[in-house]
Order: C-alpha cells, then structure tokens, then sequence
C-alpha cells in the first residue's frame, strides 16, 4: 500500500507555514510589530523541515525527486555556469529535446555538460517528452562526450529522467543499443567525468549517462535500475507496493553512498531543491567544481584505468575482492 503522501511531520510543517504567512500578512498592514514572533516560527519551520529530511522514508525522496518545480539540468546550467552554448542533434536522425547540452564553464572549469530536460507544465513536458530520451538523445549525448575528448574537455552530466522512452520507435531506432554504446564509450573517455544525480535517475536512461569518475547525487534524488512502481508491478502485479519496493531497491542517496555507487551527496535545502532552487545549485556548483578539481589534468590511459577499477569494484562482496 503506497504511503499517506500527507504524513504528520508534512502537516505540522505546512500549519507553521500557514501561521507565517499569516502574520506576515497582519505586519505588512501596518500597526503590529511581530518580527520576534515571525522569526520564532521561520526558526521553528526550519527546524522541522531538517527534521522532516532526516526521517523521509524511500517513497518520499521519490516523491520530491518527481516534483515539478525542481530545477531541471538547463534550470542548473542558467543558475551555476557562465557562457553555455547548446549544441543540437545527433547527426543521424534529428534533435530530440528530452536531452540538453553544449559547452560552459562551471568555476574556472570549462566543460562540456549533457543532461535530461523535463518541462514545468504540461506544454513544456510534451515538447521535453518528459524528460525521456529517444536513441537520438542518448546518442547526442555520446557526440558530445566525444566532442569533449577531442578538446580535451572535462564532461559533466546531470541525470534527471524516469527512463528512456519505452515507445516502438526506441526499438525501431535502436535504443538498447544505443544505450549499451554509450555506456561502453563512456567508460573508454579519456578526460575526466563527473555525474551527478539530480532528480530521477531511472533506468537505462539514466544510467547511460552515468559512468562518472566522480558520481554525485542531490540528497532528496533516486537512482535506480528500475522505477518503484515497475518493479511492483513486475514482482507484485500491484503498483500500489511501490512504496514497499521503494525501501527495498536502495536507491536513495544515503543508500547508495553506504553501498559505494555514489561518491557524494549534496544536501538541498530545508523541504527540497524546488523550494530553494539557488541555494541548491550554488551547493550543487561547489560540489562539482571541487570534484573537477580533484581531477584537473587527468587524462588518458589513467583516467581510463582508475574508472575501470572503480567499476570493477561496485557489488563485490566483502571478502571476495
């Protein structure tokens, strides 16, 4: 049974967040000063969402990883770089909008950045595909990954979909394919890569652009193999336990920092992202340009070898390495 979307903690937090609006509105007419009582309660809200974040169950992260409000990758490119060009197709077959990237500076850090692009509102979600990508946007990606060795650039991608697109021309037009090709030339770059998890990190989608030297991950994202709500529906034929399955796949950030897929988590603000998107992409930005400092000048041949170690590592059981 997927869990009460409203828990206690979420209706205590919006009752403050009632009670501060409403106080603000009796300051703003003039007549009452209550900037001590406004600040106990904004003091106390806070202190409630922290809490609220600390104790979110699997389904829950999901929940606000999906939110609609959340910045999406060009929403994180406008925020965190400076002078983005995007580039467009495949060089095959066409555009596909699902997938963004060019090149920008992040820092002192020229890069070439790809990622998925939902929309805001339903418009937007129709023209982003809602962020799934076809073979032309999975492949896309790959032209421009090699677009950044040629330059000898650094890549960064930023993972945000609930999976490839699962239509009959992804089949048509080769998307398993073109996943498994990019996953495979991913792992053979040789300039540095760091990816990180933004939103939903579901499925082939996601993890084609996933092969990273350094793989960060947005406290309240998920990243996993398959959507809760599929494997429910595969294990159970019930969608409904997605909130069971959720706590099983182990695909939160803390999870998946304990089983050493990821390398680090980036903490958002009180509540999510979408409540703060500033302050979550300066923490965001700082992440990556330390991680892309930790790898200045790495090239080549090394590069190549410590990603594959790093690779061969995950799943190994304790002992047996």
């Amino acid at each position: 049974m997927a869990a009460d979307p409203k828990s206690s903690a979420d209706r205590a937090i919006d009752e403050l967040e009632k009670r501060v609006a409403e106080m603000r509105k009796l300051a703003a007419g003039g007549g009452v000063n209550l900037s001590d009582e406004i600040t106990s309660l904004e003091q106390k809200l806070g202190q409630r969402k922290r809490e609220r974040s600390k104790n979110m169950t699997a389904w829950q992260r999901v929940q606000i990883a999906r939110h609609p409000k959340r910045p999406f990758t060009l929403d994180l490119i406008g925020l965190m770089g400076t002078d983005f060009v995007e580039l467009r197709g495949d060089r095959a077959f066409a555009d596909d909008p699902a997938v963004v990237g060019g090149f920008v500076t992040f820092g002192d850090h020229p890069v070439v950045v790809i990622g998925h692009q939902k929309g805001h509102d339903t418009k937007e979600n129709l023209a982003r595909n809602f962020g799934m990508p076809n073979p032309e946007g999975i492949r896309k990606g790959l032209r421009l990954m090699k677009l950044a060795e040629k330059f000898s650039l650094p890549v960064v991608t930023f993972l945000d979909t609930a999976g490839a697109f699962p239509g009959l021309a992804t089949e048509e037009r080769g998307g398993a394919e073109a996943i498994g090709h990019t996953i495979r030339d991913m792992a053979a770059l040789t300039v540095p890569v760091v990816a990180c998890v933004i939103g939903e990190g579901g499925s082939g989608g996601a993890l084609a652009f996933g092969v990273g030297d350094r793989i960060l991950m947005f406290e309240n994202a998920y990243y996993s193999v398959i959507s809760p709500e599929g494997c429910a529906a595969i294990l159970y034929r019930d969608g409904g336990r997605a909130a069971d399955v959720a706590e099983a796949l182990k695909l939160t950030a803390k999870d998946l920092l304990a089983l050493g897929i990821v390398d680090e988590i980036v903490p958002e603000p009180p509540g999510g992202a979408h409540l703060a998107p500033l302050a979550a992409a300066v923490t965001l930005q700082g992440a990556i340009v330390r991680a892309l400092d930790e790898l200045r000048g790495q090239r080549g041949a090394s590069v190549v070898a410590a990603r594959y170690r790093k690779f061969r590592a995950m799943g190994v059981l304790a002992g047996t390495a």
